[in-house]
This record gives structure tokens, sequence and C-alpha cells, in this order.
């Protein structure tokens, strides 16, 4: 087995830059394709694993699974093959941090803050979970945040590879910090399993801690199993009564008394965040106004059963959209009248993207969401494009030069 060094050429193809760190089952590198001349995270597969047959098909199979998922939330699995006699899988190259770096950085993070980076990772886990995988190790050191602030969730599926291989002391310590109870015990996993480990992120992202920990791999895993999970707002005193609630029931020992999927958990964290703070004046968003013509008497009976028609038609096509399958489809949040970046957060953090354009207004303050592209409650789907108009602030007038023209005396 050659050494891997700046400069190499793996596979004919990956040009390696320099390494960028070194897993439990894995080497990590940036490498520049130079087939399609974009940045890789090239990770090649430890020596010792890559003598194991039986691990290796298995590591193959996982990472063909995981190239099938193609989603704003998770990191993208380009290519797999094999070079020096190591497998090695391409994946999308992000220059940013992980989440465990952040808290490590920053400490505890705002509530609102934290429940967003949380529900993004649980859109990544529901898109995952409807197509039959589950992370098996979703921990913030597997969570990277992109140059927008997105989350982006890596090493989807390719975990249950080394779900019961992974022997240095480090990388056990780590993922035994955010194992379920079932997984400590032997047991089969779930979906639920992943909420549990996701339900650990977001304690720790609100109060800087983790609910278990110690000295050991046994010791964390058998507090998982035994212990009850401390109360997050005895740790930090912003956090509400609701959010003590949902992430105690994600941490519940038995699968079946968490949240039933993603979803679900979803659904918990926007109640208490649905009303945004009121910071100021409230914010007069500008509509415009259009005068109905008079309506002699007839137009005025006929109105109702028009009205009656069209809602009867909005509601059947929507049955019909759901009976077909509308699985991944969002619901689209109400962001006018809040910042740009707020807004932003928000619709990321459901899973679209956003589009803005800036328009000058005399009414509203500057960068303060106009309108929005689609309205409130509609519903698209994950990874669409939601377009704003943000105010640019009051229009600028140009005066006219005067000095000397003997106007003002």
């Amino acid at each position: 087995m050659s050494v891997v060094e700046a400069g190499q050429i793996v596979d004919g193809r990956y040009e390696i830059l320099e390494r960028v760190g070194t897993g439990g089952m894995a080497d990590v590198f940036c490498a520049q394709d130079r087939q399609l001349g974009r940045r890789v995270a090239l990770k090649l597969l430890h020596q010792r694993f890559a003598d194991d047959a039986t691990f290796v098909e298995r590591f193959r199979r996982e990472a063909s699974s995981a190239a099938g998922l193609s989603h704003p939330n998770v990191v993208g699995v380009y290519d797999r093959g094999e070079w020096d006699g190591r497998p090695y899988i391409a994946m999308e190259y992000l220059d940013g941090r992980t989440l465990k770096e952040l808290v490590v950085e920053r400490g505890p993070l705002p509530v609102d803050q934290a429940v967003d980076l949380t529900i993004q990772i649980l859109r990544a886990a529901r898109f995952a979970h409807r197509r039959g995988i589950i992370h098996r190790d979703l921990k913030p050191q597997n969570v990277m945040l992109d140059g927008e602030g997105r989350v982006k969730v890596t090493d989807f599926g390719i975990a249950r590879a080394g779900a019961s291989d992974m022997t240095e002391t480090g990388s056990l310590l780590g993922t035994a910090q955010y194992l379920a109870p079932e997984q400590a015990q032997g047991h089969a996993v779930s979906p639920a399993t992943d909420l549990y480990s996701i339900g650990i992120v977001l304690f720790e992202l609100m109060t800087g801690r983790l609910p278990f920990d110690g000295d050991s791999a046994v010791s964390v895993a058998l507090k998982h199993v035994s212990e009850a999970p401390p109360t997050p707002s005895g740790l930090n005193p912003a956090i509400g009564p609701e959010l003590d609630a949902i992430v105690l029931r994600a941490l519940a020992k038995d699968p079946a008394q968490r949240f039933g999927d993603a979803d679900a958990f979803i659904t918990a964290l926007e109640g208490p965040r649905a009303a945004p703070a009121v910071v100021g004046a409230p914010v007069i968003v500008e509509r415009e106004v259009i005068k109905d013509a008079p309506l002699d008497v007839e137009r005025r009976r006929r109105w109702p059963w028009v009205v009656l028609a069209l809602v009867l038609l909005a509601l059947g096509v929507a049955a019909v959209v759901l009976l077909l399958g509308g699985n991944d489809r969002v619901r689209v949040p109400e962001v006018t009248g809040r910042t740009v970046r707020d807004a932003s957060a928000r619709l990321r953090a459901e899973g679209f993207e956003v589009r803005s354009e800036r328009r000058s207004s005399s009414r509203v303050g500057r960068d303060m969401v106009l309108r929005q592209d689609p309205r409130a409650g509609t519903t698209r789907e994950e990874g669409s494009v939601v377009r704003l108009v943000v105010s640019s602030g009051p229009r600028s007038v140009r005066l006219p030069n005067v000095v000397g023209d003997g106007r003002g005396a």
C-alpha cells in the first residue's frame, strides 16, 4: 500500500490536494476531479478494513445506496471505486465546518438557531427514511454547514458498513454519546433510532452539553440504556417547557414512545417557534389595492356560488395530490414581513432553495420581505425555489445642483 500524498492521482482521475481528516473507517482528502473540474471529498477506506472482503462488499453496497440520495440537506455521493487495493467514494466537497466545531467554538446556540438546524437534519433523515436508508451514526461530527449556513448531513447509509467494526477509542466514544438504547443493546435499528440521535444533537446545540457522558464508550452506552436524561432547561433557562417535552420524548428509551417519524418531530418543533418574536415597531407590508367596479344585483347573487365551486374544486385537487402520494411536498411557511436573513433561514430549514430580488419601498424598512412566491400555505417539492421580493428602502432621488445659480438668495 502506497502513502497518499498531495499531487498523487487516484484511479487516474482524482488529484490529491490535501488531507482533511481521518475517521474510524477512512482517511478523507480534498481532491480535484480532473474529468469534471470540481473539488471532491475523497474517502479512502483504511487498509485493515480493505483486507476484509465482507466489510468491503457491505461498504460498496451502502455507498451505492447513499449515491441515490439527492437532497439539499444531504452531502452528495458522486462516485465509488477501488485504488491500490482500497475502496473509495468521491463525495460533495464542502469548505465549511461541522456542527461539533460550531458548538465547541460558541457553546450553546440561540434556541431558534438550534431548532432551525435540527429541522434541517430531520428533513435529510426524512428523505432517507422514505427510501429505506437509516443513518445509524447521526452526530454533529457528521453534519456540515456550507457557506450559506445550510445543513449537509454526510455518511448516510455508509455508517452501517462500519457499525460493528469501529475499534478506535476516540471514534467509538464519539459515536456512543449519540447512540440509541437499542443500538447499545445490539437490537434492531429503525428510523426511530436516528430520531433519538437527532434528539441528542438538539440537546447539545441548545445546552452546549451532552445528556450522557463518561470516561468510556461502555459507561456512556449504559447510561443511554438505564438513566433518564436531564431536562434541557435545567442547563439553559432560555429553553421553554414545550421544547423540554419535545427533547425528552425524542430521548425515550422505548422507540415506540418517540415520535412516529421525522415529520412528527418537525411538526412538534414548529410549534414553539411558530410565532416570531416582535422586535421594534410593527412592519407594514405594501399591498396593491384594486377598487371593484359596481356590481349589478344578479352578480351579487351569483358570486357566493362561484366561490363555493372554486373552493370545492381546490379541495378536490388537494385530495388528488395527497392520494397520488405527495410524500416529499412541504408546506411553504409565511415569511412576508420578516428580515431577508430570517426568511431565508426559515425557508432553507423547510428544504427550499431561496432566490431574492430588491425593490425600493418608502413604507417598508430595508431588508424586509415584501412578497413571496409561492404564497404561504401552498405545498411544493423539497428543493424547489421560493422567490422573495425584498425592500431596498426608499428610492434615491437626485437633487439638482443649485449652487451659484442665483435662486436661493
